[in-house]
């Protein structure tokens, strides 16, 4: 049977008038963009004495590998905290102990409501007023502190959604094999939530990356702002956007790269361990005969 289940599949006519506007679309599209080019190009900001700069060691010392380093250092420093903090408040909200739970919850909610920019300019004139960190170190610490509390709190909500989703059962197993609620978390759930969750995770390491750009509001020097400066001193504000936003997609790019390989090898070192290796035991007496596999130390 051939066919879409959503829709009939389309007839001769509706092929051909499916194909005249697809054509009439791309060929807006190629007019448009055109268009765009050559009013940039009549308005001087696509010439070529405009990205000359680009070819000069000062411009990239002097603007945008400050702006690298500051953006990388942010985004580096912030996903780790964040990932730690999400991991503790995502597992706090599980926790059988009330108190915890609701702790937990109440500082997950609170940090996910309030903006990302609110956060740093209230950690920033926080750490300014009591002279927490040193002048020169101020924006980085404000940029830091809002990535981390917002993401930590987005994070929380993915772990406790990714040990939502496993299966039961292995908890239950694993509690009738006499293992703490503790146990249970480290040795099973998490190891496994983490692993199905990682897409999602890296995701949101992304969005760290990006949102660190937020921080040109407190004078934080960082990719995007340092681009600006650029657009500002040599009169070039579109190529130099350009070459930012370049800057932008091969990091982030080199990051999901990176956080899919980690992913592959995870689920290549979760299939199951060897039979040397692992012993199966299985529950007596219990409806399903479930079996659990624990790995030697």
């Amino acid at each position: 049977m051939s066919g879409s289940v959503l829709f009939d599949a389309p007839g001769p006519r509706a092929r051909a008038r499916n194909q005249v506007m697809t054509a009439i679309t791309v060929l807006v599209a190629i007019a448009v963009i055109g268009y765009v080019v050559f009013q940039l190009w009549a308005k001087d900001q696509l010439q070529p004495d405009k990205w000359k700069p680009f070819l000069t060691s000062n411009l990239w010392t002097t603007y945008i590998l400050p702006g690298v380093e500051g953006t990388l250092t942010a985004a580096a420093v912030s996903i780790v905290l964040a990932l730690a903090l999400g991991l503790l408040l995502g597992v706090g909200r599980m926790a059988p102990i009330p108190p915890i739970r609701w702790i937990c919850a109440v500082i997950v909610e609170f940090f996910r409501a309030v903006p990302v920019l609110i956060m740093m300019l209230f950690a920033y004139f926080l750490y300014a007023t009591y002279d927490m960190f040193p002048s020169k170190h101020l924006a980085l610490a404000g940029v830091i502190t809002g990535l981390t509390l917002y993401n930590g709190a987005v994070i929380a909500e993915i772990v406790r959604a990714g040990i939502n989703s496993l299966p039961r059962g292995q908890q239950e197993a694993a509690w009738s094999l006499g293992m703490t609620w503790t146990q249970t978390m480290r040795m099973i759930q998490l190891p496994q939530a983490i692993t199905a969750m990682l897409p999602v995770l890296v995701s949101q390491l992304v969005v760290v990356l990006k949102d660190t750009a937020i921080g040109y509001q407190i004078t934080f020097v960082e990719m995007v702002r340092q681009g600006q400066n650029i657009g500002s001193a040599y009169q070039n504000i579109l190529p130099a956007l350009i070459v930012i936003a370049l800057l932008m997609i091969s990091v982030n790019f080199a990051l999901s790269v990176l956080a899919t390989r980690i992913e592959r090898r995870l689920r290549r070192s979760s299939r199951g361990p060897a039979p040397l290796e692992a012993e199966a035991v299985e529950q007596e007496g219990a409806p399903g005969a479930q079996v659990l596999h624990v790995q030697r130390d």
